[in-house]
């Protein structure tokens, strides 16, 4: 099967639009759009100015973490209510915070090697949708009630009710945590600021400088991929509205550490937000760019997942971005740009850090000698998720669609999109601008 893969003629994958909906914070409620009306209003001008219809996608992968009930399979439930057609197989990806990248690496992957030339991949997120769950104790107690076969039957049971049974599980708490080490991700967060001392003053001039830099890519029309989303009740949403322009370092040193009450670096104004939102993209063969007369805005390269220690999560970037620029024979000078995801100001700080340092780099890394540094002006030059927020299974596309449009804006031959994965694991894309 190695001989034959080796054979087979590897095609060129390109990138020739995207879109996503404003990514929208979550209030303490469930907010106006689920995950699938959000790929669908994201999804619909997108696919209105192209120049093939719809079911002329050869399918539909579309990474998400936590569909409702209601979406089971939410890549065929979204590719069905765009009008894909009933013959157009759809399916839904999931790798944690990766999985809007994955999806995008596996349409890719499926163009690269010929399986076919047109797909529609991307991500999408509702965490305000989130459920509350009944506790073990409430689902065995309903269990036994159902089950009971007579009225004394059934009183005995319900005698055994306690009202602290009724106390929910929070899906998001518990989504959001490593059953494996038991840490959530704030805390993994943490362990990499007090490993590669990282103060809190870094912390949060990095969070400003997130928030700076949106709102000033909004304020010059440069998030032209983000499209107008309408709720039921006539409000429009139009951009990302956890942006804070008035962000400054004095503002955020007053809030009080999060995951680590009495030591902590971590608080809730240098970490990603709690959001709601869609990304797409469309990758095509250069059999279906001919064909369709389609633009290019990038071509994706390579690829690379890796694992690593789920309590240092955070510094997934990093051994996924290692072995793919070795592969391709990169340095970090020959990366015209970078999008990290930034699930914490913290663990990307640490990112950088890493790179730079040579025991990290020889002995975590296999290297011999620190990878480099990477230019702050260079990284997440229009802000990243602390301020545009990290719906789980839509920023890995969201980030890839940013790094086109800002490779195309700086005239920059390539770049590279990386992401931390809860869990311990990294994902990282190289993307080249057709020139």
């Amino acid at each position: 099967m190695v001989e034959l893969n080796k054979l087979r003629k590897e095609h060129s994958v390109y990138i020739v639009d995207g879109s996503r909906t404003p990514f929208l914070r979550m209030r303490g409620v469930p907010g106006p759009f689920t995950a699938a009306d959000l790929a669908v209003q994201a999804a619909k001008p997108l696919l209105a100015r192209q120049s093939f219809d719809a079911p002329e996608f050869d399918e539909v992968i579309l990474g998400c973490v936590m569909p409702s009930s209601d979406e089971a399979n939410i890549a065929r439930v979204v590719s069905l209510r765009l009008g894909c057609g009933e013959s157009m197989p759809a399916w839904t990806v999931q790798r944690n915070c990766g999985s809007g990248m994955q999806a995008v690496d596996s349409a890719a992957r499926n163009i690269r090697t010929g399986m076919a030339d047109l797909i529609l991949t991307g991500g999408t997120e509702a965490m305000s949708h989130a459920p509350l769950l009944f506790s073990q104790n409430m689902v065995t107690w309903l269990g036994n009630l159902s089950v009971a076969r007579d009225v004394p039957a059934k009183l005995r049971i319900i005698a055994k009710f306690r009202p602290a049974m009724l106390k929910p599980v929070i899906a998001l708490t518990k989504g959001l945590s490593d059953p494996v080490v038991g840490l959530n991700m704030g805390q993994t967060a943490e362990v990499l600021a007090h490993r590669f001392a990282i103060s809190r003053n870094e912390i949060d001039a990095y969070a400003v400088q997130s928030h700076l830099r949106l709102h000033s890519a909004n304020e010059e029309g440069r998030m032209k991929e983000v499209e107008v989303v309408y709720d039921n009740f006539g409000q429009y949403y139009d951009h990302d509205d956890g942006v804070r322009a008035d962000s400054s370092v004095e503002k955020l040193s007053k809030l009080k550490p999060v995951f680590d009450r009495e030591f902590g670096r971590v608080t809730a104004g240098n970490s990603s937000q709690i959001t709601d939102g869609a990304a797409w993209l469309i990758l095509a063969s250069e059999k279906a760019v001919k064909q369709h007369q389609l633009p290019v805005i990038g071509r994706i390269i390579d690829s690379e997942w890796v694992g690593l220690m789920p309590q240092q999560m955070g510094l997934g970037p990093v051994h996924a971005m290692t072995p793919l620029m070795e592969r391709q024979k990169l340095k970090v000078e020959d990366l015209g740009y970078l999008e990290i995801n930034e699930a914490f100001a913290a663990q990307v700080l640490a990112c950088i850090a890493a790179w730079k340092d040579f025991s990290y780099c020889r002995k975590e890394l296999q290297l011999r000698s620190a990878m480099g540094e990477i230019d702050l002006s260079r990284l997440n030059v229009d802000g990243g998720a602390i301020a545009v927020g990290h719906p789980v299974g839509a920023s890995g596309a969201r980030i890839v669609l940013r790094l086109c449009k800002v490779l195309i804006k700086k005239e920059a031959r390539r770049g590279m999109a990386s992401i931390c994965i809860g869990g311990g694991q990294g994902g990282a894309m190289l993307i080249e601008r057709e020139t």
